[in-house]
């Protein structure tokens, strides 16, 4: 086996994946993503992805295979180490997985407080992101109290808030209008150009087609070879019809 790049990010090489005495669900897997690079992940239902998202944010082990994060053999990394190595992971949720007994701003500021940011940079940051993502009058709701849709805004928002190194979002835009998945989108993209690593699962073939980036496409426990898709946040004229960000861009650039 070659050593691993310190460039790379992620790297899977011959990944197995069944649960109990099933079929594989994933077979096979060999991909490596750099830093800072930014790609779709695709595929019908039941196709893997969710599976294949949870080897990386290491929420289970592969069944056969290597699974390297950020140049570390995710199998061999001591129990005490991986809380460390989490921590530099991002993760949006398909089901959300707020904390019911807090605010939105406190569900949002938990990975800024875990790591002993000063509470005046923590409400500065999470009050600017939520004015970002539209949610800036449900700061002191509960998840309860909000629509899927605001739910996922604030997943989304936690998710980001501490500039991970390697972001995952399983179908991110699922419970929101087209302009406010663009916005995300262009949140994403704005972490990227940061330096963090992102890889958003979807089934909108509609979003994949607009922006250009590569797509890991998962057929039947398969991943073919990335490709690249063709647009770029254009409107039917071929103008760019990003949303312009409207706060200051240190919300992400601060750590």
């Amino acid at each position: 086996m070659s050593n691993l790049s310190s460039d790379l990010v992620v790297r899977f090489e011959n990944v197995g994946l069944r649960y109990g005495l099933g079929p594989e669900v994933l077979q096979d897997i060999y991909f490596e993503l750099e830093a800072g690079s930014f790609h779709f992940l695709t595929g019908a239902s039941g196709a893997g992805k969710s599976s294949l998202m949870k080897l990386m944010y290491m929420a289970m082990r592969p069944t056969r295979g290597l699974i390297s994060l950020f140049g570390r053999d995710v199998a061999i990394t001591s129990r005490k180490d991986l809380p460390n190595l989490r921590r530099r992971v991002g993760v949006v949720f398909q089901e959300y997985r707020l904390l019911d007994h807090l605010s939105t701003f406190d569900n949002v500021a938990l990975p800024l407080r875990v790591a002993d940011t000063r509470e005046a940079e923590v409400r500065k940051h999470v009050e600017e992101l939520l004015t970002w993502v539209g949610l800036e009058n449900h700061m002191k709701a509960k998840p309860a109290t909000l629509s899927g849709g605001q739910q996922q805004r604030v997943a989304i928002a936690r998710a980001i808030i501490a500039r991970p190194r390697l972001l995952l979002a399983d179908e991110p835009t699922g419970n929101v209008d087209d302009r406010m998945a663009y916005r995300l989108m262009h949140l994403f993209e704005e972490l990227n150009r940061l330096g963090t690593t992102v890889v958003i699962a979807t089934h909108n073939q509609q979003l994949v087609e607009r922006l250009a980036h590569p797509v890991l496409h998962l057929d039947e426990g398969h991943l073919q070879l990335p490709t690249k898709t063709r647009g770029i946040y254009q409107d039917n004229d071929g103008e760019d019809s990003r949303p312009a960000m409207p706060y200051d861009p240190d919300v992400l650039n601060y750590l």
